[in-house]
């Protein structure tokens, strides 16, 4: 490896707060070594074995990983907070798209609600800063109200903000104390109210549907917009249930898992009755397939991640009896797949939680193998698409 990195990565990270330059400040500095260049030339075991990183590599990537963090998460304190997110062109902060209300690649994310400092939350800790996650969490409740008219996705909604506040709040609260006594002065459940009535602004998507699956679009003072859409992927209204069943549990009140989890029931009883197969988009009034291909990436993948994160942390019998089913589904399918000469999607930590290590190990070094070569990952591979109908 290389003796210059380790001596850079070294300097870099201090006590948990790297020091690096600015946004601003990057045009003039020499060029960074790319992570790329610790797989070169062989000399990654990893390469050789698919089995694991060597300590020096662990440690090395880690120190990386943890100084990519810093770098976005204090300019974005610095140029773009308290707006949603830092636009690393310009570098100023940006929030939704008042202007283009149909530039939905902007809107449905941000929401005026200071986007990357509360999905940032559970970060700051899991890398060790107590500090800096309590003065994150001040600032997130002196700054933060969710009375905006901003029409957000509720998904998007749901698994950065309303699962990033319900996160802080059991950290900051969990008598087991995994990441030691990390406890705030004076906190009295002001992150839980927080994700209380975000979750209320997002009920509304759930009413006057026809399925029960939800609109995928919701505005945070008004409602479901006159002008919504009835389309909906299956991602979008059927990865819910973690979040909003977590939130049932800690407030007692059912009402958020109910619809969360009838919203899972009404996709799951439209899948093929030949394939076993759900589709991609789905009519939330009709219940008909818009998109009939299905697959395992965007638009679909989290509905099954659910599934089985939903059974571990409920125990709910019957959330591993649709995932068990829909994944025999895919793996025959992926099996006719590989008969016909075309690779299928995977995704190894999904197989990894699900037992299934040999194909998780398997699929992570097609992935690797891809990843060296090119530098980067594909979206999605060449491959005959799933068709649920």
């Amino acid at each position: 490896f290389d003796p210059e990195l380790d001596e850079e990565l070294a300097t870099t990270v201090e006590n948990g707060n790297p020091h690096h330059s600015t946004c601003s400040k990057t045009a003039g500095n020499s060029p960074k070594k790319s992570y790329i260049s610790l797989f070169e030339d062989g000399r990654d075991e990893y390469a050789k074995k698919y089995s694991s990183f060597p300590d020096n590599l662990k440690s090395k990537m880690r120190g990386m990983a943890k100084e990519m963090f810093y770098f976005g998460y204090d300019n974005y304190m610095k140029y773009a907070f308290p707006e949603d997110e830092l636009n690393p062109i310009d570098c100023q902060g940006r929030g939704p798209d008042v202007l283009n209300p149909s530039n939905i690649n902007i809107n449905d994310v941000l929401g005026n609600y200071s986007l990357t400092l509360i999905d940032t939350l559970d970060t700051l800790l899991v890398l060790g800063n107590v500090s800096e996650f309590h003065r994150a969490v001040k600032l997130v409740i002196d700054t933060v109200s969710f009375d905006k008219d901003s029409t957000v996705q509720v998904f998007e909604a749901n698994i950065r903000i309303l699962g990033s506040l319900i996160s802080a709040h059991i950290l900051l609260t969990d008598s087991k104390q995994p990441f030691g006594n990390v406890g705030l002065k004076d906190y009295d459940n002001e992150l839980l109210h927080l994700a209380h009535d975000l979750a209320v602004r997002l009920l509304p998507a759930f009413e006057n549907t026809s399925t029960g699956i939800p609109y995928p679009r919701v505005n945070l003072k008004s409602g479901v917009p006159p002008d919504s859409v009835n389309e909906t992927c299956t991602a979008g209204a059927g990865s819910l249930l973690v979040e909003f069943g977590i939130l049932s549990r800690l407030i007692g009140d059912s009402t958020f898992e109910w619809v969360a989890r009838r919203a899972v029931k009404a996709l799951w009883n439209l899948r093929s009755n030949e394939t076993g197969l759900l589709g991609n988009v789905v009519n939330i009034q009709t219940g008909q397939w818009v998109g009939k291909q299905s697959g395992l990436g965007a638009g679909m993948d989290s509905f099954y991640e659910y599934l089985l994160k939903s059974y571990i942390l409920f125990g709910e019998k019957e959330d591993y009896t649709m995932f068990k089913a829909a994944y025999e589904s895919i793996q025959n399918h992926l099996r006719r797949g590989r008969e016909e000469c075309n690779e299928g999607e995977g995704d190894p930590p999904l197989y990894v939680l699900n037992g299934d290590v040999e194909n998780a190990i398997c699929l992570h070094a097609f992935y690797y193998a891809i990843w060296k070569r090119f530098g980067a990952l594909p979206e999605r591979l060449p491959r005959t698409p799933f068709i649920c109908m």
